[in-house]
């Protein structure tokens, strides 16, 4: 096996799945715009990096994980590093490491820059949900909690803590747009195990898509997408410029289509991606609701 290249440590770092770390700090900015009509740009690159820092370390540590466990054996989509054999466990974990030193020390700058002390801790739980997600003796993403913590973390946490470092209060603007996020979040963590779903109950790996099964998988996987368009009806109403959202329709309606009708499990990386940019079109929409 040959050694792993740079494009092929670029490609483990799954860039596809990078706007689902930008886009709840688009929607977070754009609801702290609407507490003083400031652009809090410097705290919102913070958050950035915060986001997309863990983002990449997630990817992988998940890369490095799975790797060791064995559970990529079965493994359908893109080829990982340590599971393929293309790099040492150990480089890949220090990669990893690496990342998730950048995005405390990328939060430790905040919390000086706002004197949010308590932040630390909130930083300190997201490291540490990011490596058990498949790491440690009982990982949760192995138990079908995967979605619940994406939500949590990828939906709440980063929306809301964006708004919380810019502003210190939460407009219902923010939870909503938070809500939003999470869902997506969710729904592309559906799409990519409802592509490994037999190769992950070959391995053991009972996630949520291997519980409900196949046909449980796309249902709620659309009700994901459904439930955060509507919320952007909803703020529609209010925001009329957010009715822009349901552009995000070009993109989402195809991996839709992709979830209900795939042939082979490698489509579905096809319906990741589009629900993943659809998420960032999404973010984006909603900003120019807000600031506009």
């Amino acid at each position: 096996m040959k050694p792993a290249t740079f494009r092929d440590w670029v490609g483990a770092a799954r860039l596809r799945t990078l706007p689902l770390a930008v886009a709840p700090v688009i929607i977070g900015t754009g609801a702290a715009h609407l507490v003083d009509g400031l652009l809090h740009w410097v705290l919102a690159l913070g958050c950035l990096a915060v986001a997309v820092f863990l983002q990449i370390g997630v990817n992988y540590a998940n890369d490095y994980s799975d790797g060791v466990r064995g559970t990529d054996a079965f493994r359908v989509g893109p080829a990982r590093l340590t599971g393929a054999g293309r790099a040492k466990p150990r480089a890949v974990l220090t990669v990893a490491l690496v990342f998730f030193a950048l995005a405390a020390l990328s939060g430790l700058a905040l919390v000086v820059r706002t004197q949010q002390w308590w932040l630390i801790a909130v930083g300190a739980l997201c490291i540490v949900a990011a490596w058990f997600y498949t790491g440690g003796k009982r990982p949760y993403g192995y138990a079908g909690l995967g979605e619940l913590f994406v939500f949590v973390f990828f939906g709440l946490v980063a929306t809301l803590g964006t708004t919380w470092i810019q502003v210190r209060v939460l407009p219902q603007e923010a939870w909503f747009g938070a809500v939003a996020a999470g869902f997506f979040a969710c729904a592309v963590l559906l799409a990519n195990n409802l592509r490994d779903i037999d190769q992950d109950r070959a391995a053991g790996k009972m996630t949520l898509s291997v519980r409900i099964g196949r046909r449980g998988t796309q249902v709620f996987y659309t009700v994901l997408v459904a439930l955060a368009l509507a919320i952007g009806v909803l703020i529609a109403v209010f925001y009329p410029i957010a009715w822009l959202t349901l552009m995000t329709l070009l993109l989402l309606g195809p991996a839709i289509l992709i979830v209900w009708t795939y042939k082979a499990p490698r489509e579905l990386v096809v319906a990741l991606s589009l629900t993943s940019f659809g998420s960032l079109l999404y973010a984006a929409l909603l900003f120019w609701a807000f600031v506009g």
